[in-house]
Order: C-alpha cells, then sequence, then structure tokens
C-alpha cells in the first residue's frame, strides 16, 4: 500500500531532475565590463575644531595628567603598606592601614578617571552632532585625547590590581 502512494511522488521528484542540457554560460566579456570605471570622490579636507573644543579637551588632558601625578605620588605610600599586610589576616591592623592607603590611592587617581569619562560624554556628544550635521570635524583630536588619558587609566588600574593582589580579600 505505502508504495503505491509512494511512486507517484517519486515520479513528480525525479522529473525535475530530467531537464534537458542547455550548456554553461558564456565567458565572454559583457558589455558592464567593459565600461570605465568611475573615480571615487576626493576625501573632504579635515575641518579644524573650534576653539573651545580645543581649549576643553587640552584641559581635560591636563586634568588626566595631573591626576597621574597625584597618583604617583600616593603610590609609594600605598606599595610600602601594601607589602607590610602581604599575608596579614583580613582585619588586621596591617591590612586596614593598606585598605586606607589604597582608597587614598584611588583617591588620588579621581581627576583622572574623571577626565576619562568627561572625553567620553564629549566623543559621544560630538559624534551625534556630526552626525546630525550641527557641527563637522574634531572627534579624531577628542579620540586621540581619549586614547592617551586612556592610557593613564589603565596604568593606575594595572597598578592598583598589583597591590589589591598583595592584599588577603574578605
Amino acid at each position: 500500500m505505502i508504495p503505491r502512494r509512494f511512486l507517484p511522488s517519486l515520479a513528480l521528484f525525479l522529473s525535475g531532475c530530467a531537464s534537458t542540457f542547455q550548456g554553461y554560460p558564456s565567458l565572454a566579456k559583457r558589455a558592464i565590463e567593459g565600461a570605465p570605471i568611475a573615480e571615487a570622490a576626493p576625501q573632504p579636507s579635515p575641518v579644524a575644531p573650534e576653539p573651545e573644543l580645543i581649549q576643553n579637551v587640552d584641559r581635560l588632558t591636563a586634568q588626566a595628567q595631573a591626576g597621574g601625578a597625584a597618583f604617583d605620588k600616593a603610590w609609594p605610600a600605598a606599595d610600602k603598606a601594601a607589602k607590610a599586610a602581604s599575608g596579614s589576616a583580613v582585619s588586621s591592623e596591617a591590612w586596614v592601614a593598606a585598605q586606607t592607603a589604597l582608597s587614598a590611592l584611588e583617591s588620588a587617581r579621581n581627576d583622572s578617571v574623571s577626565a576619562l569619562a568627561s572625553l567620553d560624554v564629549l566623543y559621544v556628544e560630538r559624534s551625534n552632532a556630526v552626525s546630525e550635521g550641527k557641527v563637522s570635524g574634531g572627534i579624531d583630536m577628542i579620540d586621540a585625547a581619549r586614547g592617551t588619558v586612556l592610557a593613564i587609566v589603565d596604568g593606575q588600574n594595572d597598578r592598583l590590581d598589583v597591590l589589591k593582589g598583595r592584599l588577603a580579600q574578605p
């Protein structure tokens, strides 16, 4: 019973495979392949950013560098406290002193982290303004300053992680 129902389906299926051979498409050059290639439009010349933007970016970069200097100044005390507390139990006097020094170190880098956040906001706002056609240029300058400040903050994060790794975790 099943083969009788299956036979018409098989016949229809096989008839689709039994087409006549019509050959492969020609490999001759088509007309569109000989058409002249259009020249790309030249890149627009970079637009100088506004003086206010330059001053703002310079101010934020200087703020980040000041935060880096404050961090470097506070580093030796925190490093010494973390070395002294290495292997100490949580809540011991040495551990608490090291945590206090780490807090002071975190506070010293506040200017760097704040400058990075401000540059991130400035970058997003400028990108939106450029895409809306309100202003032009300045994104590359902000991005370069952001990269510099990000390197400062990343270095601080790495150094803090080293200190935190020396201390017992609660």
